[in-house]
């Protein structure tokens, strides 16, 4: 279906298709096929002139337009890795920031950085923070003489050589970037091709940023079978989603894809007036993944937008991961999204699926995310097998007999909850970190996710984290269901709520929900509305060791995609609490 890497497989559909448009509105610029495939061939050679050499890891600092891109493709050619890199936030974490930044240079070996010729006035503080990375204009390609674009001769690159480097989009001190072949890149975007039959009538709209996976190999989906893209700005999309809906369906595009909290900014943003004056019937694929998908708001999202003719069957419930450039797991196209009403404390606790009824007081609904796209393998396996691999790793385990490697894992019975292992074509090869490979990432070839969950008839039910699983008095809490105890309450700021471990005073372990809200200001309020909370939270679970921490609303650190950082949070709400 593709060529063997990514910028020739551009060269193949721009020699076909040279017009298809990609539109950058919120930038007010576009390019076409033709011109991308044209553009970075040009960039290609001026990043040789500038020393980038085969081998290299390319910083891309660019937002969503088309230098993105076209320093992507430049990379590729030259053999490169391009690690694209977010933009800051807004001017008051700029020292975090580029303290991150640099971090990330230092991991990836970095020499050189593409930043976007917008953010000239921004190079100057890349240039102190950065110390032995050359910072270059996005605009480099504009001193490339075409004869000398001609006559340029780029290297043989393989179909096993790294083209892109993702760097996770979390807090840690210590960035890890996951590396992708062209190889692993083509493979997935084939599965996502082949999972919704992306055809010639489709067209992609979407707002995500391109630094992040999920924004960027949707992008590339849409570039590779041809059609037109439209690319919004994240921050178009934050300030006005009702606007940016408007757009979308203005665009005529069929495909989108966002984050859970994205389709309840749409639900809380346009009246039910509003919408049943939008026609949304040409939207057929609408991806909510990246993050735990909420039941409450695909329920809300699907009622508001029916009278604007969005069918149920376009809501995607899937689960992807960059380890695995971005597909795992999607449902059958057309249809309705899925739920496992299950018992959550025995959920929790015993790490078994249980049904119950809806009504139920102890009832949580889990999505399920559908079988593996085509060329993954899932399995859900018991989660001490991570550390019994590290262990062996020491000399403190015995190793898995030949069989058993061969075999891979054992996996769990259906409604068992245990860690999700992947394996497949698209799946990494490994990790850049400041130290070695992390120990216990693979088990006999099979990618250890992080992410706990279960199956059940050949699908995929996610539940959480394993590095955020809340352990009080020996006792397993997912943070999700604490959460959603507490976002039941009125007073808190548009359902915006985290939830963490934390230890008390005493030494005793216990849960903390810290809560955005108006009232955070209002000390009277406050204390009453964290008092109202925590007995709600508390007789939810079960459990008395909860502390609520309400604070002002926006306090709550987000990732750069907007998904809500719940390892973070314990800094910002001491900051905000005093």
């Amino acid at each position: 279906m593709f060529a063997k890497t990514l910028h020739e497989t551009l060269d193949s559909v721009a020699e076909r298709r040279p017009t298809v448009p990609v539109d950058f509105p919120s930038e007010k610029r576009s390019t076409t096929l033709g011109e991308l495939a044209e553009d970075s061939r040009r960039m290609a050679r001026a990043l040789t002139g500038a020393g980038v050499e085969p081998g290299d890891r390319l910083g891309v600092l660019c937002q969503n337009e088309p230098d993105f891109l076209v320093a992507l493709f430049a990379a590729a050619r030259l053999g490169c890795a391009a690690c694209p890199l977010p933009i800051p936030t807004g001017p008051k974490d700029v020292d975090a920031y580029l303290g991150r930044l640099g971090r990330v240079s230092q991991v990836a070996g970095m020499r050189h950085l593409v930043l976007s010729a917008s953010f000239a006035s921004f190079g100057e503080f890349l240039t102190g923070a950065l110390p032995g990375v050359a910072v270059l204009s996005s605009d480099l390609a504009a001193t490339a003489e075409t004869s000398a674009v001609a006559a340029f001769q780029p290297p043989t690159v393989e179909a096993e050589s790294t083209a892109i480097v993702q760097f996770t989009s979390g807090s840690t001190a210590d960035p890890k970037g996951v590396e992708l072949s062209h190889a692993n890149i083509l493979a997935c975007l084939e599965a996502i091709s082949v999972g919704i039959e992306l055809g010639d009538e489709d067209s992609l709209g979407m707002w995500l940023p391109l630094f992040h996976d999920m924004g960027l190999f949707a992008t590339l989906s849409a570039l590779f079978a041809g059609i037109p893209a439209t690319v919004w700005s994240p921050l178009s999309f934050v300030k006005r989603p009702g606007g940016w809906l408007r757009e979308f369906a203005a665009s005529g595009a069929t495909i989108s894809t966002s984050p859970d909290f994205g389709y309840g900014y749409l639900t809380d943003a346009v009246t039910p007036e509003e919408a049943a004056a939008l026609d949304l019937s040409r939207w057929r694929i609408a991806f909510n993944g990246a993050e735990t998908i909420r039941r409450d708001s695909v329920d809300a999202f699907l009622e508001r937008f029916a009278p604007a003719g969005f069918r149920p069957g376009a809501l995607m419930t899937v689960y992807g991961m960059a380890e695995a450039t971005l597909a795992v797991n999607f449902p059958p196209l057309g249809r309705e999204p899925v739920w496992d009403v299950v018992d959550r404390d025995r959920l929790s606790l015993e790490g078994v699926a249980v049904p119950v009824e809806e009504d139920d007081p102890t009832a949580r609904a889990v999505a399920s995310v559908g079988p593996p796209v085509r060329g993954m393998e899932v399995r859900v396996c018991a989660t001490d097998l991570r550390e019994t691999r590290a262990a062996e790793q020491t000399g403190g385990a015995p190793a898995l007999d030949g069989v058993a490697a061969e075999a891979g894992p054992p996996a769990l019975p259906d409604g068992r909850v245990g860690e999700v292992l992947i394996r497949g074509a698209s799946v990494t090869r490994g990790y850049l970190t400041a130290e070695a490979d992390p120990r216990g990432s693979f088990t006999a070839g099979w990618l250890h996710t992080g992410d706990v969950g279960y199956t059940r008839d050949g699908e995929l039910y996610v539940t959480g984290r394993l590095k955020e699983m809340i352990v009080v008095r020996g006792d397993n809490y997912y943070p999700q269901d604490v959460e959603e105890l507490g976002r039941a309450h009125p007073g808190v700021y548009k359902e915006r709520c985290v939830a963490y471990a934390d230890t008390a005073p005493d030494g005793s372990e216990r849960i903390v929900l810290a809560a955005e809200s108006r009232e955070a200001r209002d000390e009277a309020a406050r204390a009453a509305l964290e008092k109202e909370m925590r007995e709600h939270v508390s007789s939810g679970l079960g459990l008395d060791a909860v502390l609520v921490r309400v604070v002002p609303p926006r306090t709550l650190p987000r990732t750069t995609s907007g998904k809500f950082q719940r390892l973070a949070a314990r800094k910002a709400v001491e900051e905000a609490s005093g």
